[in-house]
């Protein structure tokens, strides 16, 4: 690989800069804060967002669109509620391979990052990295392991070898429902479980909101056409893992905090924030049971408080696993 580029330098985005550019080949990583790309390029830190990682020299981090190279991947690490804008922003982009690094579903069309890159980059391939990592473990060379999710099997097949590194290992699958489902739920299912967790609610309880959360998790897909192996993968079992019991996970600290009842920096994004509230819309729609979902999407709304929030849990119908 000669060269890829990279859309977003905050935690994520500087961190597969760092982990590719160990790796051999020329990246460009991209800012829309000039400011921003100027302290990057003096210091070779972005101690805003990653601090104490040095950038290799092989990383040249730009202000400006048009020095992202020409033909090379393109990796979008940017928020999911802002990848709509920017695509329709940059349509210049739509002409090679955009892979997704963010998780979620988009609010205003219900869409997975994949699946916005396909209509509003047609002239693209679009892909997906997701699964279970945080910025900071890649940046620091520990080995990390991904899903690649591309419908077309060729193009993931070449992706898979251009962005894999010896310590950062790339698994493919051509289910990018599945791939996308799985990296957005889990988020919503890790504002529950630190939700109960900072509640005093305790281990077991954790243990049990994951396994039905999990559980929706495949309904879900499954109606939308994802496979139950997908599911069973990187991008959703063993995200979900990392991702419910890590003071790591934003989406966990988020919980946590709610159910302290303590304010949040409203400053760090919490993608599962915005996808219970899509995802609770589209089980409406599609007619999915997904009470976990359900209830995460209430809380937020205030449309019910965190002692009603519980107990719509653990009053629930027993029935069969």
């Amino acid at each position: 690989m000669s060269a890829v580029g990279i859309v977003g330098a905050g935690a994520f985005g500087t961190a597969l800069a760092v982990a590719l550019a160990r790796n051999g080949p020329e990246v460009t990583l991209w800012s829309r804060d000039a400011d921003a790309v100027a302290r990057i390029a003096a210091s070779r830190q972005n101690a805003a967002r990653l601090p104490g990682v040095d950038l290799p020299e092989n990383v040249t981090v730009t202000a400006e669109i048009a020095d992202l190279p020409e033909g090379a991947p393109i990796l979008l690490s940017v928020p999911m509620q802002q990848l709509g804008g920017f695509l329709a922003a940059n349509p210049g982009l739509g002409r090679g391979v955009l892979v997704a690094c963010c998780k979620g579903i988009d609010l205003t069309t219900l869409e997975g990052p994949a699946t916005l890159i396909g209509r509003l980059a047609p002239g693209a391939v679009p892909a997906m990295l997701t699964g279970p990592s945080f910025a900071a473990d890649i940046a620091r060379g520990l080995p990390t392991a991904l899903t690649l999710a591309c419908a077309d099997a060729a193009e993931g097949a070449r992706l898979q070898k251009v962005l894999s590194t010896p310590v950062l290992r790339l698994y493919r699958t051509t289910d990018v429902i599945g791939a996308e489902l799985g990296g957005a739920l889990k988020n919503v299912i890790a504002i529950a479980a630190g939700m109960i967790i900072g509640a005093g609610l305790g281990d077991s309880a954790r243990a049990a909101l994951m396994t039905r959360g999990y559980a929706e998790m495949a309904r879900m897909a499954a109606a939308l056409g994802g496979s139950p192996e997908t599911l069973a993968g990187l991008s959703g079992l063993g995200d979900l893992v990392l991702t419910c019991t890590s003071d790591q996970s934003r989406n966990f600290r988020f919980g946590h905090a709610l159910g302290r009842g303590e304010e949040f920096d409203p400053s760090v994004t919490v993608e599962g924030a915005a996808t219970a509230r899509a995802m609770a819309r589209l089980a409406r729609e599609r007619g999915v049971e997904m009470p976990v979902t359900a209830m995460i999407a209430a809380l937020l709304d205030q449309r019910i408080t965190l002692e009603q929030a519980a107990e719509s849990l653990l009053t629930r119908p027993l029935k069969e696993e």
